[in-house]
């Protein structure tokens, strides 16, 4: 999941934005600002991946706010002004958008991050003690994860299956920005392995997973994007 957020002064360009953004299960909207002071605020308190940056706006553009981050988000600015291309890309932006921005144009840009962030996935692991070892599993490859006890249950690819002393808190903190949602007090699921929803389930493999009540917020944002993609 990547945290993103849109700064824009223009109501009807973050409308157009939030939009575009529902439609992409990869992406979780955190937060919108209309200027950079709000921005500031946002990044002081959210952990944010990607910016959607308009440069015309009130106080301090969208040039002059990216230069005066120390941290700098990956950015794709957003303005109905071309004449700030090369200065955007100078600051490393990963693109420069013109308004109005189609559904198209936006997924292009987008894609060139999903892919980066594909790859580093591919590349990501975790090491888990058990049975006596120390073992390396891709997270590209871990099912879901389940309390049982003062034990973790870490499902795997071809459902196999290891034990972990540990807790499930520590494992939601960890693994909440690689793609993973914690659905249930005891069930922590990887949204790139689920086949099928429902309002009340998840299907992972062959396994059916209830989702808690107190984490109903979290799952219907995920399960908004997931149906997002339905063709019939």
């Amino acid at each position: 999941m990547i945290n993103c957020i849109v700064i824009d002064d223009e109501p009807l360009a973050v409308s157009l934005l939030k939009n575009h953004i529902s439609k992409i299960v990869e992406l979780k909207l955190v937060a919108t600002a209309t200027n950079a002071l709000e921005a500031y605020g946002i990044l002081q308190t959210q952990e944010v991946d990607l910016l959607f940056l308009d440069i015309q706006m009130p106080d301090l553009n969208g040039i002059e706010f990216m230069r005066s981050l120390n941290k700098k988000p990956s950015t794709i600015f957003t303005t109905a002004y071309r004449e700030f291309a090369i200065e955007g890309f100078e600051l490393e932006a990963v693109d420069y958008l013109l308004k109005p921005i189609t559904f198209e144009r936006f997924f292009k840009s987008v894609d060139r991050i999903l892919r980066n962030v594909k790859k580093e996935n591919e590349d990501d692991f975790v090491i888990f003690k058990s049975g006596g070892f120390n073992r390396k599993l891709l997270t590209k490859d871990i099912l879901y994860f389940e309390s049982i006890g003062n034990d973790i249950k870490v499902v795997i690819q071809h459902e196999h299956i290891m034990v972990s002393k540990m807790s499930i808190s520590e494992l939601a903190v960890h693994f909440q920005y690689k793609g993973f949602l914690r659905i249930h007090r005891s069930f922590i699921i990887n949204q790139c392995q689920v086949s099928a929803i429902s309002n009340h389930e998840v299907l992972i493999g062959k396994t059916i997973i209830p989702v808690g009540r107190s984490f109903r917020e979290a799952f219907d944002d995920f399960a908004k994007k997931f149906s997002a993609k339905r063709l019939f």
